[in-house]
């Protein structure tokens, strides 16, 4: 019999359970799979072929015991995600959490002058159309997918990767350039915003449709993570933040594996922001 003593334990172990996180060779994907995988899941990266997720989800097991795989996966073709979830179940024979982690996120320092493709007028339908897919359908396709699957079984986990930005508007004042044209000035994209709010649309929604097949179905709101951006911007955003920094790469490891295990049993249709204090200013 378990005892009060056992249950911080109980809540967070993830033994034997499978976790399918998309993107999940990218930088934050990642450092999910690791959280899970060190809490006992076997983890199962998909990502892009390029992304190499079968190397990334052998450093996992070598780093943490549980068994991984990593599957190549266009997120935008339903047939590769069948397959995928094929795989996932011939190989462990259940899925029991969804990470929808997999986005576009172009980088806007990558903007020249005299290029201002980032600002809405003239940002390109094609670049629109493939953020949505990727970072949207994507996301609905993969929740269809493996969502079934959960339902099925009577139990499951769906946790979307949305953003602050899905809870704030940009603020634009942290991309300007000195000596650019205000009709040239670098800004957010306007699909960053468009596909982290949808996801929360899409939480919502997912929340009370599997409600009764006890799939459990959350987001979390991450703030930005510290990898190498230019002083300039960050001392900006630093300045926005009330904890005056941006967040580490594994800082969001502990809301992560609060999502997936029990310790969330009583939580869904929520949105978990966790960005320093930035959307309460």
């Amino acid at each position: 019999m378990s005892t009060v003593n056992d249950r911080p334990k109980e809540l967070f172990d993830l033994s034997g359970r499978v976790a399918v996180i998309t993107g999940g060779a990218g930088l934050l994907g990642y450092f999910h799979g690791a959280i899970l995988a060190a809490a006992g899941a076997h983890v199962v990266l998909l990502d892009l072929a390029a992304a190499n997720p079968a190397m990334r989800a052998e450093q996992l097991q070598l780093a943490h015991g549980p068994e991984c795989l990593g599957l190549s996966m266009d997120i935008t073709n339903e047939a590769t995600i069948v397959a995928a979830k094929d795989a996932v179940v011939a190989k462990f024979g259940r899925v029991d959490i969804l990470i929808n982690n997999a986005a576009n996120n172009p980088k806007v320092e990558d903007q020249k002058p005299g290029q201002p493709w980032s600002r809405l007028e003239n940002f390109p339908l094609a670049t629109w159309n493939d953020d949505i897919a990727v970072g949207l359908t994507g996301a609905f396709l993969c929740s269809r997918v493996f969502g079934a699957e959960m339902a099925k079984a009577g139990k499951g986990v769906i946790v979307n990767v949305a953003s602050d930005l899905a809870v704030i508007a940009p603020d634009q004042r942290l991309y300007r350039k000195e000596g650019v044209a205000e009709d040239e000035q670098p800004v957010k994209p306007v699909t960053y915003s468009v596909v982290k709010t949808g996801l929360l649309g899409l939480t919502r929604y997912l929340s009370t449709y599997w409600v009764g097949q006890g799939v459990r179905v959350n987001a979390i709101s991450p703030g930005g993570v510290f990898n190498g951006q230019p002083e300039e911007f960050t001392a900006k955003l630093h300045a926005l933040i009330p904890m005056g920094r941006m967040a580490e790469k594994d800082e969001y490891q502990g809301a992560m594996l609060f999502l997936c295990s029990d310790a969330s049993s009583y939580m869904t249709g929520q949105n978990l922001i966790v960005d320093g204090g930035r959307s309460v200013l």
